[in-house]
């Protein structure tokens, strides 16, 4: 159905949680509803590190958006990137010269890396935000083995076999465990010249504990479970220097030949679009009702934006982006429908999860704390549960069960090229 320009305009920047909730919110609302991406698709991120370490294939978490929205009659889709935003005129401006106008904007540009300054370990060290960096990431793995197995040298064959991961957040957690059972059950008989079993993997954290967000008792089985798995843990270390033969932490030297950042986020350059006001991550300082400092007409969701509630910072996961979007979604209603105005956005925290393996999980709802083979069923329940389309929680289920029975990695090809890694080779 084409759009009609008499009635308000709904422009929604970022097909993620946020931006996707704030559409389909708008679904029955007397607006026309533009959601643009520089990707064709929605990406589940929470499964992301389990096509960068094989287990799924991409197209296993992500759903096109077109076909998300297909069945909303007051929505379209476009497929551009933006660079700017005047807010004088009220239009986006995309990178192929086009310009957007709207009346209400809702930004849901999600965030990027963090190397706290140090860029130029990027290409070293890459985090995992997209699919494309799962496949890089994928890629790297994989061919560190195939190399090692080539290799004839003792020391040049250990450090192709090593595996360093900044950050210990669940991000951190969920790629060293992943690494772990994929070198120590799919890979295990592969080879000839090599055991995998023999792989090394670090995860290195600057502060006292892994999983910081969680309580010290979880936090303290996921260290232990790690470290059964074979996975050793650097608490407290501090990352100095990466290059590509190897990570420095507080002075330890550890040769490495795959190295990946799961440290920090940055936000999306919206707060520079905007000239608004943001904290030292790049996220928007938005106001109680989510809007952007000096436009009442600008929401700003998701990663992009720091919304505090109780003097802390709400948390940068799905939930909270869904729930911001929803909410923005119910002010926009309420405007053009006459009605009043929603109380101030109040996020409702219903716990943390986290997975470390096979069987092993923590999960925090507050009233309730769980670790073990329980908590990694309720995990799988959940993000299953929330995956785009019927279509999507089916292969994956299908997939994880083949894979716990059989330690199997579906997904164990080599595509693509990786340009950096050759420009950086030790």
């Amino acid at each position: 159905m084409p759009q009609s320009s008499s009635r308000p305009q709904v422009l929604i920047v970022g097909a993620g949680f946020g931006g996707l909730s704030a559409a389909r919110a708008l679904a029955r609302a007397p607006v026309d509803v533009t959601v643009v991406d520089r990707r064709n698709f929605h990406l589940f991120q929470p499964l992301l590190y389990q096509v960068a370490t094989a287990a799924l294939n991409p197209s296993d978490v992500a759903w096109p958006v077109r076909s998300i929205l297909s069945r909303q009659a007051n929505a379209r889709v476009l497929l551009g990137e933006v660079n700017g935003i005047d807010t004088a005129r009220r239009e986006v401006r995309l990178g192929d010269g086009r310009q957007l106008p709207y009346d209400w904007l809702i930004l849901a540009t999600g965030a990027t890396h963090n190397y706290f300054g140090n860029d130029r370990w990027a290409p070293i060290a890459p985090g995992l935000k997209r699919v494309d960096d799962a496949t890089l990431i994928r890629r790297r793995i994989l061919l560190a083995f195939e190399r090692a197995e080539n290799a004839t040298d003792p020391a040049e064959r250990r450090r192709l076999m090593t595996f360093a991961i900044i950050g210990a957040g669940p991000t951190g957690v969920e790629l060293a465990g992943a690494i772990a059972e994929l070198s120590k059950k799919a890979l295990a008989s592969d080879f000839r010249a090599i055991d995998p079993r023999d792989a090394r993997i670090v995860l290195i954290e600057g502060a006292p504990r892994v999983l910081g967000a969680f309580p010290p008792d979880l936090s303290e089985y996921a260290r232990k479970a790690l470290e059964r798995m074979g996975v050793e843990v650097w608490l407290g270390k501090q990352v100095l220097e990466c290059d590509p033969a190897g990570v420095t932490a507080s002075g330890e030297r550890l040769e490495a030949a795959t190295i990946l950042w799961a440290a920090g986020v940055a936000a999306s350059p919206a707060a520079r679009w905007l000239n608004a006001p943001a904290d030292r991550a790049g996220r928007v300082q938005v106001r109680p009702d989510l809007s952007a400092p000096e436009h009442d007409n600008i929401f700003v969701i998701g990663d992009t934006a720091l919304v505090l509630q109780d003097g802390k910072p709400i948390p940068g996961i799905a939930p909270a982006a869904k729930q911001a979007g929803a909410y923005v979604a119910k002010l926009i209603r309420a405007a053009v429908g006459g009605k009043a105005r929603p109380k101030p956005f109040h996020y409702q925290h219903f716990g943390n999860l986290a997975t470390i393996g096979r069987n092993l999980a923590v999960i925090d709802f507050g009233w309730l704390r769980m670790q073990g083979f329980m908590a990694w069923l309720l995990w799988g329940v959940a993000h299953i549960y929330f995956l785009i389309g019927a279509r999507n929680r089916v292969l994956v289920a299908l997939q994880w069960m083949f894979d716990y029975l059989t330690f199997s990695r579906g997904a164990r090809l080599i595509v693509g090229s990786d340009p950096d890694a050759e420009q950086h080779k030790p």
